[in-house]
């Protein structure tokens, strides 16, 4: 007899999904079921800027929009969580409202903590990330949770907005560090396709693949199951169709809906627990050390992770190749030959990293949340340096 696996499938503190409305129709509703009145708004500065889609949504929120910040720089520097967090503060906020990409998102996740904990400098957001033990074990410092909750309304495939975990960059150090507590995680998301037209295309595609590279180590991973396998998959068949339609034409507002969901359905698998592997942890190093965008480091990274991986994992490595209806070509060729076509940079010199930098890289990539769960082991920096090699 065959015994069925044990597994474990952990789930958030988001309540709703709310899609294919415009988002400031859907955020009142929201605001009107929380019964929040003293609303304050974390956005894109291009948003505010250049469009008056930021205006809208204050307009629609009328007397209970108490304030918005702008100005959240790409990997979240500590300083400007603490901006935020004064901005909020000051105003008496009984809801935060991102709207923007994922550093914005990760800003706005963070705030309500540095609120309940009355934290006023970036030195005091250091008893509140993860970090790393010597056996590669999160270690996650036990906090009281927020008082007041989020709601997101994500312009890029980042895909943050469903997950309790976020990121900010110490600014001495360069190193990005990852913060979790359940109730960071928003109340309710609110996906309006419309509203990302405005998103440039190179960061829409990126992003993008940045998803894909979240389905990619899901079904790469020895840790996942049947039901992260499966939403995975149908993340790839989503975003495989809807990210070469968005950039055929910008104004599809159904491939952007569908790649939208692909990022959801890609994020599901994370927050069940099963871990990423080397793309991720190598990618959150490139973004805080060397300043490189989030989507660009999966556009660099993944198919050289899935090249250096392929000797262990070839198997799980099957459904990749399913999805992209080749299943005798190596997924490594695929993902590159996608993002290609996709017009994404596809080395790390094309993101401006060069070989000086590289062990610094190895070195903190150890320190990463998933620095140690890459399906064929990660001892030491020397291993990292072998995929950044490939990489180069």
């Amino acid at each position: 007899m065959t015994h069925p696996a044990a597994g474990l499938v952990v789930m958030t503190s988001t309540e709703r999904i709310r899609f294919g409305e415009p988002a400031a129709t859907a955020l009142a509703a929201e605001v009107g079921m929380l019964g929040a009145k003293r609303v304050v708004l974390i956005a894109s500065t291009s948003l505010a800027d250049r469009t008056d889609e930021i205006a809208k949504i204050e307009a629609a929120l009328g007397a209970r929009h108490a304030a918005t910040f702008t100005g959240v720089e790409p990997h979240v520097p500590r300083d400007n969580v603490i901006a935020a967090a004064a901005v909020a503060r000051e105003a008496n906020a009984d809801l935060i409202v991102s709207v923007g990409g994922g550093s914005v998102t990760d800003c706005a996740k963070i705030v309500p903590v540095m609120l309940k904990h009355d934290v006023r400098t970036p030195e005091d957001m250091a008893p509140y990330h993860i970090t790393v033990d010597d056996a590669g074990a999160m270690v996650v410092p036990a906090f009281a949770p927020q008082d007041i909750r989020t709601i997101c309304i994500p312009t890029t495939l980042s895909g943050g907005d469903f997950n309790p975990l976020s990121g900010a960059t110490d600014p001495l150090s360069k190193h990005k560090q990852a913060y979790l507590e359940r109730m960071m995680a928003p109340v309710a998301v609110i996906l309006d396709p419309a509203l990302t037209v405005h998103t440039p295309e190179w960061l829409w595609l990126s992003t993008g693949v940045r998803a894909l590279d979240h389905a990619i180590e899901t079904l790469q991973s020895f840790q996942s199951n049947d039901f992260c396998d499966g939403l995975a998959k149908s993340a790839l068949d989503l975003l495989i169709a809807g990210l070469p339609r968005v950039k055929a034409d910008p104004g599809d507002l159904e491939a952007r809906l569908k790649c939208q969901i692909g990022v959801w359905q890609s994020m599901l698998p994370i927050i069940a627990g099963v871990p990423m592997g080397a793309s991720h942890s190598i990618g959150h190093v490139l973004g805080g050390l060397c300043d490189v965008p989030h989507g660009h480091t999966s556009c660099v990274m993944s198919p050289f992770v899935l090249q250096w991986n392929e000797p262990v994992n070839a198997a799980r490595q099957a459904p990749i190749r399913a999805a992209f209806g080749k299943p005798d070509v190596p997924a490594a060729e695929l993902v590159d030959r996608f993002i290609s076509d996709l017009g994404m940079p596809r080395s790390l010199a094309a993101v401006g990293v060069h070989a000086d930098k590289m062990p610094k890289i190895a070195e903190y990539t150890m320190d990463d949340i998933w620095g140690k769960t890459n399906p064929r082991p990660i001892s030491g920096p020397a291993d990292v340096m072998e995929i950044l090699e490939l990489a180069k």
